[in-house]
């Protein structure tokens, strides 16, 4: 009997410490959003070199890679914008050349630039029956970190926005924020790839490097936040 007393006694005692936690106050729950779209600045290029013959003699992928550091130094590109895509590969090719000397290597590049025109510069000072293909991988918005920043801001004013004027329809008043909630909708980068700019060994004046026609879409940035008011008494 005692057993039973006390459990009715701590089943009271956890239902009244519940009652006195439960927020009372009275809540309007919204969501506010803000976008704005922008051009990309930021371009990542992959360039692939093979060996070929020019005659009886082999042109060496060291003889290619030379001419593309050159010129990558010279268009203004930056050390650390200029790298290589895929070691492991190249030294597995390394690897079989030295089994098969007819074997035409190649080795593949990765170079950041902010002006897609001068990758056409650049690959017009490289031996170009060397060039295997070239093609855009992705791109990027340079200051999109600040622009996060302020559209998360004016998100978070829309949605105070809104539930003021939903609340004064009523005739009631906006209180202070009770919660805010970043609803996670970060855009990717989407990539395009080489059928938007294509170089090959085939049909190109290296002589004439020409103007690219790739039409980059514009990048829109969304952002969107939850938010809990207190509706005023």
């Amino acid at each position: 009997m005692r057993k039973l007393f006390l459990l009715a006694a701590l089943i009271t005692v956890t239902i009244a410490g519940f009652a006195q936690t439960t927020d009372q106050r009275r809540k309007i729950e919204v969501t506010g959003s803000a976008e704005q779209e922008v051009t990309p600045d930021v371009i990542y290029v992959a360039i692939s070199l093979k060996e070929y013959m020019n005659g009886k003699n082999k042109v060496e992928i060291s003889t290619l890679e030379r001419q593309l550091q050159k010129a990558v130094t010279e268009a203004g590109v930056a050390k650390e914008d200029f790298m290589i895509n895929n070691i492991s590969s190249y030294n597995y090719i390394i690897d079989k050349k030295k089994k098969d000397p007819d074997f035409m290597a190649s080795k593949q590049y990765r170079i950041k630039v902010r002006d897609l025109n001068a990758i056409n510069v650049i690959l017009s000072k490289v031996d170009d029956k060397g060039i295997q293909s070239t093609g855009v991988e992705s791109y990027e918005y340079s200051k999109q970190a600040e622009l996060r920043k302020e559209l998360k801001i004016k998100a978070l004013q829309a949605a105070r926005e809104k539930a003021g004027y939903l609340l004064t329809s009523i005739g009631e008043k906006l209180g202070g924020a009770i919660e805010i909630q970043e609803i996670d909708n970060e855009p990717m980068g989407r990539p395009v790839y080489a059928n938007m700019m294509l170089k090959s060994s085939m049909g190109y004046d290296a002589a004439a490097p020409q103007e690219s026609n790739v039409d980059f879409k514009k990048i829109k940035l969304n952002y969107q936040v939850r938010a809990v008011f207190e509706i005023a008494k």
